[in-house]
């Protein structure tokens, strides 16, 4: 075989390599890539089925309840136009309270009920979910904030 066939084969064979290689970090990226939602966004059926999904929104007021235990949570979060019921088992941050902020990290189960992973309660007392910076609930929940 020449020396320019081997360099051939060669330059080919180390393309493939390297283009299996950059399929297969795609792929695993594509599968661990967690999509933010608005509960308009979940309830109007958008979110891709059986994926594990965030949803952001305020924590209704009147809406937390908690087990005798403490582990269980359930609270509704509302945007500008619906309402998401949600599910968690487990400890919540010290920051999570109704009238905040918060993302929950889960999937939605066949009653439209968010079972929540993970809750991530609002950093920062001017924190507002993507969608509502502009909106009328932002006037509504300021001075509730600027209270606490």
């Amino acid at each position: 075989m020449k020396a320019r066939t081997k360099r051939g084969m060669y330059v080919i064979l180390c393309a493939m390599i390297l283009s299996m290689a950059a399929f297969f970090a795609l792929r695993a990226f594509q599968n661990n890539l967690l999509y933010f939602y608005t509960p308009t966004q979940v309830l109007a059926g958008e979110i891709p089925a059986q994926r594990s999904i965030r949803v952001g929104g305020m924590v209704k007021s009147g809406s937390l309840t908690r087990s005798e235990d403490g582990m269980e949570i359930r609270f509704v979060f509302y945007d500008e136009n619906q309402t998401l019921p949600v599910y968690y088992r487990g400890i919540v941050p010290d920051l999570f309270r109704e009238g905040q902020g918060a993302i929950a990290q889960g999937r939605i189960n066949e009653n439209g009920i968010m079972v929540a992973e993970q809750i991530l309660a609002k950093h920062d007392e001017r924190y507002m979910p993507p969608g509502m910076e502009d909106s009328k609930l932002k006037n509504e929940v300021a001075p509730i904030l600027r209270n606490l």
